[in-house]
């Protein structure tokens, strides 16, 4: 038997190499990027901190939007 970790792989935040390659990923795992909850991310596209493209209902964040506000940040 292993060990597992305490945290739950949904709750962990996401490194960037865990998106790469990818085109779009959801609101939630955006949120995991930065350390937020699913709650916070919702609120964050809301206020249009986290780039989202809409498919009538469906939210998804573009990987390469997601980068460039990660790199306008340094």
């Amino acid at each position: 038997m292993g060990t597992t970790d305490a945290t739950p792989a949904a709750k962990r935040p996401l490194a960037l190499s865990d998106i790469a390659g990818r085109t779009t990923i959801s609101v939630e795992d955006a949120g995991r990027v930065f350390g937020l909850s699913r709650p916070a991310a919702y609120a964050a596209v809301h206020r249009g901190e986290i780039p989202v493209r809409r498919f009538g209902r469906r939210m998804v964040v573009p990987v390469p939007a997601l980068m460039a506000l990660l790199e306008a940040g340094d």
